[in-house]
């Protein structure tokens, strides 16, 4: 699309959620082309390879027009200006996120040039994190008002060929259960 409006919306989509979705949706509607970009971060232990994430975000957007689902590497901004985008699309769930991503985004427009545009998170989708989800999963929770069923079905197939382990949050393995079967492991934010 020569002289497009075009943004990228990056994340690591283990797995992807209602949340992640609905800014997908608001993103193409508001830009020629939303390059969905499946990444892969190092510090983070996935679930799904980048693989897996790629083809499940391509399966649940394939009836939007103008979105382009790829994977990358490496830094956000060298993979926007490959792709020619303008802005860097986020979506803000809360003040700690919006902290977060604010800093990255001056880091953004400081080293690559690129703006950062934010989108606030729909009242249902504000407090689902994929780390939460995957948790949840492995703990044996229903995770459907979350994620799509056919994600859902994925997850629990990844957590169950894994015997006797869970996913804690942040992705490193973890017991199933806290003690006593309280609840959910861990307390870090994804």
């Amino acid at each position: 699309m020569a002289g497009a409006n075009i943004a990228v919306f990056p994340g690591t989509f283990d797995p992807i959620t209602y949340g992640h979705l609905d800014v997908i949706k608001r993103g193409a509607d508001l830009y020629d082309e939303l390059v969905v970009a499946v990444g892969s971060n190092q510090s983070k232990k996935s679930i799904f390879s980048p693989e897996e994430r790629v083809e499940m975000v391509r399966k649940l957007t394939e009836g939007i027009g103008n979105v382009r689902v790829e994977s990358f590497c490496g830094m956000t901004v060298d993979f926007v200006r490959k792709v020619d985008a303008k802005v860097i699309l986020r979506g803000i769930r809360t003040y700690a996120d919006f902290e977060y991503e604010f800093q990255l985004a001056i880091a953004n427009r400081r080293m690559g040039g690129v703006e950062t545009v934010f989108v606030m998170a729909s009242a249902e989708n504000s407090f689902i994190r994929s780390t939460l989800i995957r948790e949840a999963c492995s703990l044996g929770g229903d995770v459907s008002a979350f994620v799509p069923k056919e994600v859902q079905k994925l997850l629990y197939d990844k957590i169950q060929s894994r015997p006797g382990k869970g996913v804690g949050l942040g992705g490193e393995e973890a017991p199933q259960a806290g003690e006593g079967n309280q609840g959910l492991i861990g307390e870090a934010i994804d």
